[in-house]
């Protein structure tokens, strides 16, 4: 019968070694002592039983032996180090294995990784990590033990591994694992081979739009500039391998003409999106350790946005965008190679650094950090210049522990969603603070006082100052940007973290904010990164936190969100067409063509022929508007220069455009202004400057109206 906790099964050594490798009586195994240059006499060439088992040579005369000359001392010999992972068969599991106790920044802690095999099939089964270790040095190697957690229930969960200690020009040794229970019975035990310095592999696939200036990056001397780390030469691939993580740059294809987008070189979510889904051979796959990045010149929200983790479902994909970092001088480099590093720590799932409370498990915010996944301009020990002039070029020790040891599920790509499993967060986050002296006031209302089952849920965001002196403050008021978190209480009472479906980085210093000045913006918050948000009726809390550039927690006031109750069959009928999570992406990216969300476009197709007098039809009208008012490039294999381009139809996004800014409409006055803004960008594009001027006149009256 087939037993299926892995640390209980029989033992199966799988690796076959010689006998005396773990046998041997020294610090070195038998071999080595046999190779060991100063050792005298039988004893120490064969070992003491072998020596013995030797027959009697017959008696000699005894004759005085010359003086020996002086004997130096040993020269010593470095040992290898046992750090690395390993892997091993006992029965139909497979173990790969983590050890992390010398060698570079050491975590002392080991972690690992079972897969089922049944057949020719291979299944992921659990993970565990020991996070408090006892290390002995003994004769038959160094052996390791700790008591892990574990992703199952495992009968057997404390493990022993032994390493013999090798020198540095050998082989590594296979570790041995050993499953006890608490009482020390044995479990199973596996016999793992060596497999690698490094902890953890993953493929890194990097493709280029021919519009980003020549020469691309490829590493950046930490010397050159004032630090506080060592001097030393650093690109993606070894600014992961000092974290103990193998990136291996995967081929990629010919550079994507840009030309085929006449003129277009500013990238959209949706079409980053899009192309990832189109073009990453791994997209949508079981969980895998490859990454896709994508190397533009700009997007579309300005030169200020430098990095995306647009993928954040699945965490496959980012882009680095070159407008306003390309280039070779230090200060460029140093910047582009901090960029390629922070997008790629999303990908690991790593949060901000001042974003590590919103967590699950919880962490500490720390606002000072010196690592990859903090902004230079939040650096709360003095800002950019500070930031740069301390940081060591890496990442740190609670972010080493994640990449090295976390379970499997919280970093692999396409495994738990960007920063957490579940969403939930501590319900206290929404209590008021016991002191603020910020200076500043935030605040958060929803663009309707109640909303229908299945409306996109648009808040806005406010931010003003009440102090004299004039308040430093960042002007990133949309939580794509990290610059505020939004934390939702769900009716059953359950509180999470609204995380939007992308990621941005952007790279704009603090700016004062004078007593009386107000920031605004609009934000979605109907769909991200976990799905739908007020996919039921009831009553929702909400709650703004903004993140100040001195490391404020800023809190912005409760406002309640009522989602009504269909009242009708026909408002039953729409609301299961808008709340696919599909449809909730298009809400999110304001339309897209990617094939991947074809059965939410088709959904809210069958609303606007169908319902098309039903008031949450205009949602449906201004997604496709806006995308409609827009050109989507594609990076596609199969077009002949790698892009494909679908030019906007201008006709429709106005005719649309007019339909959803009727008075009449729910549609909020903000939402109105910026699809408008879409459409002169593309009239001016086009050529008809008359027609963008007037569609702007119009954008400004709704945006004018909002204020009222």
């Amino acid at each position: 019968m087939t037993n299926y906790d892995p640390t209980s099964t029989g033992t199966l050594d799988v690796v076959q070694e010689p006998a005396t490798e773990m046998q041997a009586p020294t610090e070195f195994g038998a071999a080595e002592i046999a190779e060991e240059p100063t050792g005298t006499g039988v004893a120490s060439m064969l070992g003491t039983e072998a020596a013995a088992a030797l027959p009697e040579a017959e008696a000699t005369p005894t004759v005085a032996a010359p003086p020996k000359p002086a004997m130096l001392p040993p020269f010593p010999i470095a040992l290898r180090h046992v750090s690395g992972s390993y892997v091993g068969i006992a029965n139909s599991f497979e173990l790969d294995l983590r050890v992390d106790v010398d060698g570079a920044r050491p975590m002392r802690r080991m972690s690992g990784d079972f897969v089922r095999i049944i057949g020719s099939t291979r299944t992921y089964f659990g993970s565990f990590v020991i996070d408090s270790l006892v290390i002995t040095n003994t004769k038959a190697g160094e052996v390791i033990r700790g008591l892990g957690r574990f992703t199952f229930s495992a009968s057997h969960p404390v493990l022993e591994v032994t390493i013999p200690r090798r020198r540095f020009f050998q082989p590594a040794a296979p570790a041995t694992v050993r499953f006890l229970t608490t009482t020390n019975q044995l479990g199973a035990t596996y016999v793992c081979s060596w497999g690698s310095p490094f902890f953890r592999s993953v493929t890194l696939q990097t493709e280029t739009v021919s519009d980003v200036p020549a020469p691309l990056f490829t590493s950046y001397d930490t010397g050159s500039l004032p630090s506080g780390g060592p001097a030393r030469t650093l690109s993606v691939v070894t600014a992961y391998a000092e974290a103990g993580i193998e990136v291996i740059p995967a081929a990629a294809g010919p550079v994507i003409d840009i030309a085929e987008a006449a003129g277009n070189h500013m990238w959209s979510d949706a079409e980053l999106m899009a192309s990832m889904a189109t073009h990453f051979t791994h997209y949508g796959t079981a969980p895998h350790w490859d990454l896709w990045q994508l190397q533009c010149l700009e997007h579309e929200l300005g030169p200020s946005l430098l990095g995306i983790m647009f993928d954040s479902q699945g965490r496959q994909g980012c882009a680095v965008f070159n407008f306003s970092m390309g280039g070779t001088t230090p200060d460029q480099l140093r910047t582009q190679l901090y960029c390629h590093v922070h997008e790629l720590g999303h990908c690991f799932n790593l949060m901000h650094s001042w974003q590590k409370s919103l967590a699950k498990p919880a962490g500490v915010d720390n606002p000072s950090a010196l690592s990859w996944m903090n902004y230079p301009q939040k650096y709360a020990g003095g800002g950019t210049g500070a930031f740069w002039a301390a940081f060591p070029f890496q990442f740190i020790d609670n972010e080493i522990v994640h990449l090295r040891h976390a379970f499997r599920a919280a970093i692999i790509p396409e495994g738990n969603p960007f920063t957490i499993g579940a969403a939930e967060i501590d319900p206290q986050v929404m209590s008021d603070p016991v002191e603020d002296v910020s200076g500043l006031d935030f605040r958060i209302e929803p663009v309707h006082s109640s909303f229908l089952l299945g409306e996109p849920v648009v808040v806005e965001l406010r931010l003003s100052s009440f102090d004299k002196r004039p308040r430093m403050v960042h002007g990133h008021l949309s939580p794509q940007t990290s610059g505020v978190s939004i934390a939702v209480a769900r009716p059953d009472g359950r509180a999470v973290r609204f995380e939007p479906l992308v990621d941005h980085l952007v790279s704009r210093d603090p700016q004062p904010l004078q007593e009386g000045k107000e920031l605004s913006e609009t934000a979605y918050l109907g769909s991200g990164k976990h799905g739908l948000y007020f996919e039921q009726p009831g009553t929702y809390k909400v709650r703004g936190i903004y993140h100040a550039p001195d490391g404020s927690r800023v809190m912005s006031n409760v406002t309640r969100i009522r989602v009504r109750y269909p009242a009708t069959q026909e408002d039953n009928d729409v609301a299961e067409l808008m709340l696919g999570e599909q449809q909730g992406a298009l809400f999110a990216l304001r339309g897209s063509d990617a094939e991947h969300l074809r059965a939410g476009n088709d959904a809210l197709d069958t609303v606007i022929e169908k319902y098309g007098k039903h008031p949450l039809a205009t949602y449906a009208r201004y997604q496709k508007a806006f995308n409609a008012a827009r050109a989507f490039k594609l990076v596609d294999d199969a077009a002949p220069k790698r892009l494909s381009v679908r030019a906007p139809d201008i006709a429709r996004a106005q005719s649309l455009m007019n339909a959803v800014s009727a008075p009449t409409t729910r549609l909020d006055e903000i939402s109105k202004a910026q699809g408008f803004d879409r459409l002169a960008v593309t009239l001016e594009a086009a050529g008809n400057s008359e027609g963008a001027s007037q569609v702007r006149q119009t954008s400004q009256k709704l945006r004018a109206a909002s204020r009222r």
